[in-house]
């Protein structure tokens, strides 16, 4: 696989691989009887891993049986092409503002049941596309067509992208660089994606201090943010 190590393709043993099953069997929890099928990843700030959280989260959900695509939003600094090798000509930005079909655009990868819609183009109005009314038809098209849409978001600061598509997604998780950690920044993120009606699903602690994994490429654990968590004051 060109760009990335998709480690949860590549290693079926390896201990990261089995924290990825750990977030697919999270989210699987979360649902509690409503249906979670658009669910986006973002960070607090760039180079915290969330597009390699996006990517090996498809890849353990394909595992699963299920059919995934994975929609590159992050308009301004696109890796979803780079990371499976695949043309971006075609993408997001065409079907939103050319009026693209979307079966024209998405692309299979080299996973199976693991399709691709690439950003396309960078446009020079990413926060327009992604807010616009044919973003969302987009979004209802894709959730009739596969089991699961995982986007890959801009990370929240310090553009506003992830907060217009996480208003409209089922789910968001946040990934955060363990070593990079900053609580301040970390519930601001928290609040300015509520107060845009997230519906944040949990945490992906990236980068963590392991003695099995050793440092810079482990996972901490993926935690659902529920009212036990907002009633005892912590994250606030």
């Amino acid at each position: 696989m060109e760009g990335l190590n998709l480690i949860a393709h590549n290693d079926l043993k390896n201990p990261v691989t089995e924290a990825y099953r750990v977030i697919r069997t999270s989210i699987q929890f979360a649902q509690a009887g409503k249906e979670l099928k658009t669910l986006a990843v973002t960070s607090c700030m760039p180079n915290e891993g969330k597009s390699m959280t996006a990517a090996n989260l498809a890849v353990v959900l394909t595992q699963a049986g299920k059919s995934v695509l994975l929609l590159d939003c992050d308009m301004r600094n696109p890796t979803v092409h780079k990371n499976f090798g695949l043309c971006n000509k075609l993408g997001l930005s065409s079907c939103i503002s050319m009026g693209t079909p979307l079966s024209a655009a998405v692309q299979a990868t080299k996973v199976d049941n693991l399709y691709a819609l690439t950003s396309g183009v960078i446009p020079p109005n990413p926060s327009e596309l992604l807010g616009s009314e044919r973003m969302r038809e987009l979004l209802q098209e894709a959730r009739e067509i596969y089991d699961y849409v995982l986007i890959d978001l801009p990370p929240v600061q310090p553009v506003a992208d992830a907060l217009v598509v996480g208003a409209v997604v089922d789910g968001v998780v946040l990934v955060i660089d363990s070593g990079e950690y900053k609580v301040d920044l970390a519930r601001d993120v928290k609040k300015q994606l509520q107060h845009a009606g997230a519906n944040i699903l949990g945490v992906v602690l990236n980068k963590v201090r392991s003695e099995h994994l050793g440092y810079g490429y482990g996972y901490g654990y993926y935690y659902y943010y529920g009212s036990k968590e907002a009633s005892n004051g912590e994250g606030k």
